[in-house]
């Protein structure tokens, strides 16, 4: 029974220490993946060549009338 915890600790041990490295590296491999490729969240752009049908100007956005009489 005392040799198979003699073997079975250490390599438990090693298991838990090998899992956490590869955490900790991963971690910032996906990091840097990250900020190296940043998402855009847009519009995709059309393709070359390509006329959008709505390429005129948009309307002005619809504001509420401020009246700061009626406060």
């Amino acid at each position: 029974m005392g040799m198979v915890i003699v073997i079975s600790l250490p390599l438990i041990i090693f298991s838990f220490l090998l899992g956490f490295g590869c955490y900790l590296f991963g971690r910032e491999k996906g990091r840097k993946e990250a900020y190296a490729a940043a998402q855009t969240f847009a519009s995709p752009a059309p393709p070359p060549g390509i006329v959008a049908a709505d390429s005129q100007s948009s309307p002005p956005p619809h504001l509420k009338p401020h009246d700061s009489a009626s406060v």
